[in-house]
């Protein structure tokens, strides 16, 4: 058995690049389609202030796609690496959703990245913006085969485990695209760059109108970003409540998890609003609930309970036990009988066949588990609950506040008198964190309280690792740590450099006589 030392040294390394990369991911895939809008409006009224927008944005935008490049490439090399029995067992599912990605979606976005930067002279405007809307699908496309891949996870279904080859092979490949967790988490991703992409803009735009520096040109990126991060936020609003109904159907321990639900109440259920979530007494001190929200996330009505993590825990219980059986007809199908009774004992039994594998942890052979290693391998079905409470509820508080702020900005926006509220400006330079801090606590979410599981109800964590050393996993995790913190401070220099600069840099003066008597430059 492979100690947990490494298994959580390998989450650690895995867990370290995948959050550093998706520091650069919703910015490009935000921004791509913005820069769709603002050159949508260049090309339909011909103001050279909005092909300027494009361009100076585009070039912000370049800065964190060759980043986000550089940090994306090496996650994939780790599935090989240090999640070598992960990529065995579930490799005919993921691998062709990762060569999708590669084909279908990573090169279409490269070549139209090339196109846009260097195509200004060489296309004609028609062409130009069809190149730039190209690329912003280049990027969701990419997004999209990505997150199939982790909604398989999250919801392994179209694929079997064949007994004869060890491994899960896929049945239908229409079902693992049309997966109803990646379906929403991909839609609400996307969203979520768009926010970032809409609050990246707002903020800079707003400290250029606080500083009184190219005041056209930021007016209008101004309003752009309220109008696209107002509708943005909203639907990463909805969508995330579409979300938690798909948990409460898919994912029942993730989510009552999430919620501190200790114990099943009678419906309708309580949303814990706030409070001191305590795993060992499975109690939430001084909890502030808000009656029947829960339940209407989670069921959509009003008269279905919401199960609790103890019950939960019990249902895994009798999914261990039955887990056992299924491993002890697996033995005796490897063995040599091949008869139709004891494939058929198997085909009934194998849906719980990787709970059975949890007791791996604790015994070589699962058959032989006692009690006491069954109550363990229960308790490891349900996660660390406090980390993913937190962290959801700092995910809700910037969502919300940053619908506040792109409600402000777009009031304000339609009432032209946003050179007014300094305040707002103030905060949405302040703000411009917010979507980061959102993302990362949502995947933060998303992967912890898919534990103790690589693949949900399949295959355990601690079963999916490579079998390499402590020494080669610091070596590693130091090597990523030192590159790519290298890479953000190169990244966060050269948007400060460029922000500073402005788009005056386009065009030496160009906006200078805007700035001195209100006459805008197009």
């Amino acid at each position: 058995m492979i100690g947990d030392d490494i298994v959580m040294l390998s989450r650690l390394q895995f867990g370290l690049t995948a959050l550093y990369h998706f520091l650069f991911v919703p910015l490009t895939l935000g921004m791509t389609f913005i820069l769709g809008i603002m050159e949508s409006v260049y090309v339909m009224t011909g103001r050279e202030v909005y092909k300027d927008m494009t361009k100076f944005w585009g070039k912000l935008f370049g800065i964190n796609f060759a980043m986000g490049v550089t940090t994306g490439l090496t996650l994939e090399f780790q599935f090989g690496t240090n999640w070598a029995y992960y990529s065995h067992y579930v490799g005919d599912i993921f691998g062709p959703l990762l060569a999708s990605e590669g084909w279908m979606a990573f090169f279409l976005e490269s070549t139209f990245v090339g196109l846009f930067f260097f195509g200004w002279d060489k296309l004609t405007k028609v062409q130009h913006l069809i190149v730039t809307w190209l690329l912003a699908v280049g990027t969701s496309l990419s997004a999209l085969w990505i997150l199939i891949a982790n909604g398989w996870m999250q919801y392994p279904v179209g694929a079997e485990f064949n007994y004869e080859t060890l491994r899960m092979e896929m049945t239908s490949f229409a079902a693992v695209i049309l997966n109803p967790v990646a379906q929403v988490k991909f839609v609400h991703t996307v969203a979520a760059g768009y926010v970032t992409g809409s609050m990246f803009v707002l903020g800079i735009s707003s400290w250029y109108l606080l500083n009184k520096r190219d005041m056209g040109f930021a007016r209008r990126s101004f309003s752009i970003a309220s109008a696209f991060g107002l509708a943005s936020i909203l639907s990463v609003i909805v969508l995330g409540d579409e979300s938690g109904y798909t948990e409460g159907e898919t994912q029942k321990i993730k989510l009552a998890a999430i919620e501190a639900e200790w114990h099943t109440e009678s419906a309708p259920a309580s949303f814990t609003l706030f409070g001191f979530p305590n795993q060992d007494k499975q109690t939430t001190d001084y909890a502030i609930k808000i009656p029947y929200l829960l339940g209407l996330i989670a069921t959509r009505s009003i008269d279905e309970e919401v199960k609790g993590l103890q019950e939960l825990r019990t249902e895994s219980v009798a999914r261990i036990k039955n887990g056992m059986v299924a491993y002890a007809d697996l033995q005796k199908l490897r063995s040599g009988d091949h008869s139709d009774t004891a494939k058929q004992h198997f085909a009934e039994h194998k849906a719980d066949l990787g709970y059975g594998l949890l007791l791996k942890k604790y015994t070589e052979n699962v058959v032989d588990a006692d009690p006491a290693m069954i109550e363990k391998a229960a308790n490891d079905s349900i996660p660390k609950v406090a980390p993913l409470f937190w962290t959801f509820r700092v995910m809700v508080a910037c969502g919300f506040t940053m619908l506040f702020v792109f409600a402000m900005a777009f009031y304000y926006c339609a009432a032209r008198v946003t050179d007014q509220k300094r305040w707002l400006m103030r905060l949405a330079v302040w703000c411009i964190p917010l979507p980061w801090i959102a993302a990362e606590t949502g995947w933060f979410v998303a992967e912890v309280g898919r534990q103790p599981w690589t693949i949900s109800g399949v295959l355990p964590t601690h079963l999916s690792v490579s079998s390499v050393s402590i020494g080669q996993l610091w070596f590693s995790i130091a090597g990523f740590a030192l590159f790519y913190t290298v890479l953000l401070i190169i990244e966060i220099y050269l948007m400060l450099k460029y922000v500073r600069l402005g788009p005056s840099s386009l065009h030496t003066g160009r906006y200078y006589h805007e700035q001195t008597s209100g006459v805008v430059h197009e």
